[in-house]
């Protein structure tokens, strides 16, 4: 039996007094896609920035490829991708230099900056300043960074926010693919997804 990408044992979490989760539990692979739900409130932002290093309100025992996270920090870093709810591009810049300063502040090899804004849509866009795109422009931003990353797992919350069906149909092939490759997602949604390799958490059951 292979070891798991990432492994997660006891994770819980307190504010205020209120339990969001207690003795979370799971093991996500290469080629897998979890979908944490659940209703609003109970934690599943908190669980993926918790998991992906940005929190510190939960904790447990994470191991990266069988080794404890707390070992292989670097490492880990540079495979853990996180896209949150907001877009997190720069207005003043242009789809193209939002992706240029992705590339440059996380060593990634950069890849084809143009080929993946037309992969999510933005030809002809890629010189604009981003202020001036809709919502859901500013979303295929952000999720062509997804195309530009080495990281093999993605750490999504509620990616399919403010995309149109042919987005949101882009984004199901973007994670069938990634998956295809060896990757992996974990995410929230409450968008149902349709790939065949999506399993689910519900986070209700760990209180």
């Amino acid at each position: 039996m292979s070891t798991p990408l990432l492994q997660v044992d006891n994770f819980h979490c307190e504010r205020d007094d209120r339990v969001l989760f207690r003795n979370v539990h799971f093991a996500l692979n290469g080629g897998e896609i979890l979908q944490v739900v659940g209703h609003n409130g109970c934690g599943k932002t908190t669980l993926l920035r918790s998991l992906s290093g940005l929190s510190t309100y939960a904790n447990g025992n994470i191991t990266w490829r069988g080794r404890q996270v707390s070992e292989v920090m670097p490492q880990y870093r540079r495979e853990v991708l996180f896209h949150g709810h907001l877009a997190a591009v720069k207005h003043l810049l242009s789809p193209r230099e939002n992706l240029r300063w992705f590339v440059d502040i996380f060593n990634s090899d950069g890849g084809d900056i143009d080929a993946a804004l037309q992969a999510v849509g933005l030809f002809g866009y890629e010189d604009i300043p981003c202020g001036n795109l809709s919502a859901g422009q500013l979303r295929r931003v952000a999720l062509a960074r997804l195309l530009l990353s080495p990281a093999m797992l993605w750490v999504l919350d509620e990616p399919f926010t403010a995309i149109d069906v042919h987005g949101i149909a882009m984004l199901q092939e973007m994670l069938q693919q990634h998956i295809g490759k060896g990757g992996a997602v974990l995410l929230t949604s409450h968008q149902s997804i349709d790939v065949p390799e999506v399993r689910s958490l519900n986070l209700e059951m760990f209180k």
